[in-house]
C-alpha cells in the first residue's frame, strides 16, 4: 500500500502542545497520531489508529495461538449484574453512571467480568463444554479524577480483557500460567522493556495476581525488587518482614513525660535526646500515629489510625489497596474538632482505644517493642509503651512506605525501587463471579460443578503510548517495525522531475514486494521533509534527492540513526532487506 503524504489527513506540529508533560504525549500530538477531545479523551488520527492496530494485531495472534476466542460484548451496560456483584458501588466515582430515557441505570463499562460470567452460564451447560478462554479488544471507560500523560491515563481506553473459565483449580493454574507466557510473546515482539511483579487484587478480587509493568522513569507505579533472589513486587503488594515478638517481663513501666513544643516526630526525637533517657533514640523508636476517616461502599465514615514507626511515613496508594474496597480521606478541622479526645501531634493508643477508634498498627510494631508516642494530652509523651502489654492493637495494616534497603520478604537480600507503567495484569479470580451468578454446569458424574474463572487484562492503548516512552529521541519517534504504521517512509528531497520519476517508480516496486510505503511527494523543502520523517518516526526512510542522479539511494535506519547509499538498481531488494532484517 502506498500512502501519499500530500493526500493524508495528517498535520504536524513544531511546538509541543501546552498541557503535555511527558514526551509520548508530546511526541503524538506532534506527530499527528493522537487530538485532545477533552480532558482523557483522545481522538485517533490515521497513522496512530494504524499503530494502534498493529498493537491489537499482535494481542491477537497471541491470544489466538493459546486457544482464546474472540467476542464482543456491549460497552453500554445494565446496573443489574454490577449490583449482584456489589460493583456498582464498590467502583465509587470511578464509574461513569447515566440513565436512559425510561429512568433505568446503565454504565459505561470498565471492565467485563459479570457480563463474561453471564455469557457463559447463557450458553454452557456441560463439562464437556469446558475449559474455555474468551476475550475481547474493547473501549473502556473509568472516570479518572486526574487524567493525565495523554493517552497513558485516560477516561477512554482500549483494552484486551480476557477470562478463563475451568472446572478445577488446577485447570485455572494452567489456563494462567498460558496467559502469563502469552504476555510475554506479545510484550516481547512489541520490543517493550518491562518487569513481572506481585501484585494486590483490589476490586477484582481473587487470589493469585501478578502486574506487568513497563520500565519507565515517569511511571505512576512504584516497584521493588531484590537483585540476589528475583524478588518483585508492586509497592502495594509488598507484605513487611516482621520482627520476632520479644519477652517483655522485667521492661521497665511506661512513663509520661512533659514534652513541651514536641507536636512532630524531629521535635520530639530532639527532646528525647537531651532527656537522659539513657539511650540514644531515633525516629524508628516513636510510634506516629495517623487518623483517617473510612468508609465502605454504602456505609458511613468511621475514625481509623494507624501507626507506623516515627521513621516512616504512610504511603497513599499502600494503605488505600490494603483498605480496599473502602475508602478513606485525612480528617479535617471539622473531625477533630468533633473529637477533642484527639490531639494534634500527641495521639497515643490509650486515647484511641478508650474512644472505640479502630487502631491498626505496622507489622513491626510486634509484642514487646518498646515505644514513645502521645500521651493524649498537648505536650506530653509516653515513654516505654510495650505493645503487648500497655495497649493491645485490633491488628495490622500494610500502610508504611516500602523503602530501599528494607530486607526482601522472600529472605534474600534487599529491595531497591523503580517506576514503572502497568500494561498488563493476570488475576486468578477464583469463584467470586460464578459464585454471584450461580453458573453452574452438569459435571462428569451427574453433579453441578461451579466453574473457576481467570481475568487478564492488556491495556492495548496504552501499550502506544508506553512503546512512544521507550523508542524516541530527540528528534521524534522511533517505531519498532512490528508496530510502525508503515514499513518505509520514502522522502522526495529533489525537485528534478527524473527524481520524482525515479521515487514513484520506486514506491510501486516496494509496493509490489509487500511493503507498506508513506510516500512524501509534497512541495515541501527537504529540510521540511526530513523533520517530520524523524518526527513520524518509521523504521526505514529511503531518500531519493541528489544522488539519485548518480545513480544513488540513501537508505537511513530511524532506529539506530545508521545512513548508507545503494545503488538505484538494487533499491529495491536493499530496502526489503532492511525491512525484513
Amino acid at each position: 500500500m502506498i500512502t501519499r503524504l500530500s493526500h493524508l489527513f495528517l498535520r504536524t506540529l513544531r511546538d509541543d502542545p501546552a498541557d503535555a508533560e511527558v514526551p509520548s504525549h508530546k511526541l503524538l500530538v506532534r506527530a499527528g497520531y493522537v487530538r485532545r477531545i477533552a480532558p482523557g479523551v483522545y481522538s485517533w488520527l490515521p497513522l496512530g489508529l494504524r499503530v494502534l492496530r498493529q498493537v491489537e494485531r499482535v494481542v491477537r495472534e497471541e491470544m489466538n495461538a493459546i486457544g482464546a476466542q474472540e467476542i464482543a460484548l456491549p460497552a453500554l451496560l445494565p446496573r443489574d449484574p454490577y449490583e449482584t456483584t456489589n460493583r456498582w458501588t464498590e467502583y465509587g466515582d470511578g464509574l461513569f453512571r447515566l440513565q436512559d430515557r425510561k429512568g433505568a441505570d446503565y454504565l459505561l463499562g470498565p471492565t467485563h467480568e459479570e457480563l463474561f460470567a453471564l455469557t457463559v452460564k447463557g450458553e454452557f451447560t456441560s463439562y464437556k463444554d469446558f475449559p474455555v478462554t474468551l476475550y475481547q479488544i474493547q473501549t473502556k471507560y473509568r472516570d479518572e479524577e486526574r487524567p493525565r500523560a495523554g493517552i497513558l491515563r485516560g477516561r477512554e481506553f482500549v483494552m484486551k480483557d480476557s477470562y478463563s473459565f475451568d472446572l478445577t483449580d488446577e485447570g485455572l493454574a494452567e489456563s494462567y500460567r498460558a496467559h502469563r507466557d502469552a504476555y510475554e510473546r506479545i510484550f516481547t515482539r512489541l520490543g517493550v522493556r518491562y518487569v513481572i511483579v506481585s501484585a494486590t487484587s483490589g476490586a477484582m478480587g481473587g487470589s493469585a495476581s501478578e502486574e506487568f509493568l513497563a520500565e519507565s522513569e515517569i511511571g505512576e507505579d512504584t516497584y521493588v525488587r531484590s537483585i540476589e533472589s528475583g524478588y518483585a513486587a508492586n509497592v502495594e503488594a509488598v507484605r513487611t518482614v516482621a520482627p520476632a515478638p520479644i519477652a517483655f517481663d522485667g521492661l521497665p513501666e511506661a512513663e509520661v513525660h512533659d514534652t513541651p513544643d514536641t507536636p512532630t516526630i524531629a521535635t520530639l526525637v530532639d527532646w528525647a535526646n537531651g532527656a537522659d533517657l539513657g539511650r540514644a533514640v531515633t525516629a524508628a523508636d516513636t510510634l506516629k500515629n495517623v487518623l483517617v476517616k473510612v468508609r465502605v461502599p454504602g456505609g458511613d465514615w468511621e475514625l481509623l489510625a494507624v501507626g507506623v514507626p516515627g521513621d516512616r511515613e504512610v504511603d497513599p496508594k499502600r494503605l488505600g489497596a490494603s483498605l480496599e474496597p473502602a475508602e478513606y480521606e485525612l480528617l479535617t478541622d471539622a473531625d477533630f474538632a468533633a473529637n477533642p479526645f484527639l490531639v494534634k501531634g500527641y495521639i497515643g493508643p490509650k486515647a484511641l482505644q478508650e474512644n472505640g477508634v479502630r487502631y491498626l498498627v505496622d507489622p513491626r510494631v510486634v509484642d514487646g517493642t518498646s515505644w514513645i508516642t502521645g500521651a493524649d494530652a498537648p505536650g506530653r509523651h509516653v515513654v516505654g509503651l510495650v505493645a503487648g502489654r500497655d495497649f493491645v492493637p485490633d491488628g495490622t495494616i500494610e500502610a508504611a512506605e516500602v523503602r530501599d534497603g528494607d530486607p526482601s520478604p522472600d529472605g534474600a537480600g534487599t529491595l531497591t525501587s523503580a517506576r514503572g507503567i502497568e500494561i498488563g495484569h493476570v488475576f486468578q479470580l477464583g469463584r467470586k463471579y460464578t459464585d454471584a451468578f450461580e453458573v453452574d454446569v452438569l459435571g462428569e458424574n451427574g453433579k453441578p460443578v461451579r466453574p473457576t474463572m481467570g481475568s487478564y487484562g492488556v491495556g492495548v492503548s496504552r501499550l502506544v503510548a508506553v512503546i512512544a516512552e521507550q523508542h524516541h529521541d530527540d528528534k521524534g519517534l522511533r517505531w519498532p517495525a512490528e508496530v510502525a504504521p508503515a514499513d518505509v517512509h520514502l522522502v522526495i528531497a529533489n525537485k528534478d522531475e527524473a527524481a520524482r520519476e525515479g521515487a514513484e517508480s520506486l514506491a510501486v516496486e516496494l509496493d509490489a514486494a509487500g511493503l507498506d510505503i508513506v510516500l512524501d511527494d509534497r512541495k515541501a523543502s527537504p529540510g521540511v521533509k526530513f523533520k517530520d520523517s524523524e518526527l513520524l518516526g518509521i523504521p526505514v526512510v529511503v531518500v531519493v534527492g541528489r544522488g539519485w542522479a548518480d545513480g544513488k539511494v540513501e537508505i537511513r535506519d530511524r532506529f539506530t540513526g545508521e545512513s548508507r547509499e545503494v545503488p538505484a538498481g538494487t533499491a529495491v531488494a536493499d530496502v526489503v532487506s532492511a525491512v525484513r532484517g
